[in-house]
């Protein structure tokens, strides 16, 4: 009972503060109000749809006294529960839409997962979207380290005009096709070295990988970014005992992403007073900087000796790094930086998640290997763009294992105008949480939603035109699936992503039989992404020429 009464003064008396905002507040209640203050318009809604609509004040809202009581003490309800059950259980407590509290300076949230209600979110987001959460990143990045950055936080912190400048400079580089192809090659080098690696790792009599088999996906991720962002390969599947940095980074990573998590989604006065949690966010964050800084001024030292040396190197050699500091040194190195932030646990994660789905479904990696034979005859096979157009049931399996196995529960937006969700009158301005993951597994939204059918993602010839899948097992909603985000805040490596997953599968499975021969049960933890949660022991058995 002490504890409850010492949880609730805890509670009071951080409300209270969060109406006389301390320094170390980095979003408080009172941000939010300027935030929704100004994206308000100035049109002011009568028509009958909005008079009809419930007013905001009746959205089932979540009591946070009691949420921080089933998080925090003993024998709570969520207390060291995976985030996505947590919400998943708040969403079964309090229906598709629920309006959670902001408290200890965290932003108040209206969540829901009505996919009708992600549609008018991402319509109603402006040219520069404002997407809530990464505070913790912005707090590193504009507080603790902003003799560093100077203002220029990169794409994941960054707001407003800030955003839409440094995402100009970029877009033409990483969202052009014709660019991202230009790396073709050099990916598929990487990957010749990721098949030769798990030969030489895996038990000569088993065929298994090891338990930290995670360790050589991440390297793979890392050094596939690398030579698209650096245009270097930094030698990490060759030599297994090579580049102490890297082992860092993927250290310093999970530590980001998983203490980062409690952070910003559990309640946690961090934004007030120095938590131990904090510090160590801190940490890791400084760490990331550290070595990725380092990989990025060894390649921009090079390519200064290459220019005095008059090296002049084709478009289809030069690196993203390379291109951006044409334009802006300070934009291309924090970019360079989060393209080797973001480029390796989501990745591994995805990857994984994309192998378990052909283990457990061994007939739809033999059709897919069917179709990988036509594009690579022989192992050693080159890959070209032309032939990779021909592999719709490649694509379709990766699509397919991120609706089953997510990477992310969600997105965030705030409304630039006053919007109906699920029947309720929502003030433009307020923040938006997008839960996506009930509907991926309704068979309302996606037809047998419980089976591994990437033949759901595939067109009919007679529909190619329309360029809309013509088959019954296809998604019935626009905005229900869409792990890359929509608009213009979308993933801006999307098109990166979808080389290194397509060339790395395929390389895989025209080598390989892939088998996992263990129990997937709680095969991923929930942090700010998934993650691998259990020894990745695949089978790799070698395929005849």
């Amino acid at each position: 009972m002490e504890q409850v009464i010492n949880t609730a003064k805890m509670l009071k008396t951080l409300q209270t503060l969060s109406l006389n905002r301390s320094q170390n507040a980095i979003f408080s209640l009172g941000a939010q109000k300027r935030w929704q203050t100004n994206v308000a318009t100035s049109e002011i809604r009568e028509d009958a749809d909005w008079l009809e609509a419930k007013p905001f004040e009746q959205i089932p809202r979540v009591n946070m006294l009691s949420l921080v009581m089933k998080t925090a003490l003993p024998g709570g309800k969520y207390k060291n529960m995976d985030l996505m059950d947590m919400f998943e259980g708040l969403r079964q407590d309090h229906g598709d839409i629920f309006l959670m509290p902001g408290v200890m300076g965290a932003p108040t949230f209206v969540m829901t997962s009505n996919p009708n209600d992600f549609e008018i979110v991402f319509r109603n987001e402006g040219i520069w979207p404002h997407r809530p959460g990464s505070d913790s990143i912005r707090y590193h990045r504009d507080e603790k380290r902003k003799d560093f950055y100077q203002g220029v936080s990169g794409l994941i912190p960054s707001q407003g005009k800030a955003w839409g400048d440094f995402r100009s400079i970029v877009n033409p580089v990483l969202m052009q096709p014709k660019n991202v192809r230009l790396y073709y090659k050099k990916m598929s080098q990487v990957n010749r070295e990721f098949v030769e690696r798990i030969k030489e790792l895996r038990d000569p009599e088993t065929l298994e990988a090891p338990d930290d088999f995670i360790n050589t996906l991440n390297r793979w991720t890392l050094e596939s970014v690398s030579v698209v962002a650096l245009d270097k390969q930094l030698g990490l599947l060759k030599d297994s005992k090579k580049n102490v940095e890297a082992l860092r980074l993927f250290e310093y990573l999970e530590e980001f992403f998983v203490v980062a998590a409690d952070l910003e989604m559990k309640p946690s006065p961090w934004r007030y007073i120095t938590t131990p949690k904090l510090k160590r966010v801190i940490a890791a964050l400084d760490g990331i900087q550290e070595v990725t800084l380092s990989y990025i001024e060894e390649a921009i030292e090079r390519l200064d000796k290459e220019a005095k040396q008059g090296i002049l190197r084709p478009e289809s050699e030069q690196s993203v790094l390379e291109k951006l500091l044409k334009m802006d040194k300070k934009v291309a190195t924090i970019m360079a930086m989060d393209m080797l932030m973001a480029g390796v646990d989501t990745t591994s994660s995805t990857f994984t998640a994309l192998l378990f789905c052909l283990t457990e479904n061994p007939e739809k990696q033999e059709k897919l290997r069917e179709e990988v034979m036509k594009v690579l005859p022989k192992k050693d096979s080159e890959f070209t763009e032309a032939s990779m157009k021909n592999t719709p049931y490649l694509r379709a399996c990766i699509k397919e294992s991120m609706r089953v196995r997510p990477l992310i529960f969600g997105n965030g937006r705030a409304l630039t105008k006053d919007s109906i969700l699920s029947g309720y009158k929502v003030p433009a301005g307020t923040l938006i949480s997008i839960l996506a993951l009930n509907s991926y597994t309704k068979n309302e939204y996606f037809p047998q939603a419980s089976e591994f059918l990437p033949e759901r993602w595939l067109r009919s010839p007679k529909d190619s035109e329309s360029q809309c899948p013509a088959n019954s097992l296809k998604s019935t909603h626009p905005f229900v699936f869409l792990p890359f985000g929509f608009g213009p805040r979308m993933c801006v490596g999307k098109r990166i992503v979808d080389m290194e997953m397509e060339l790395g599968l395929a390389r895989i499975i025209r080598n390989f039989k892939v088998e996992f021969n263990y129990s997937t049960e709680n095969a991923f933890k929930s942090a700010l992404i998934k993650l691998p949660n259990i020894p990745l022991k695949f089978k790799f058995t070698d395929l005849p020429n």
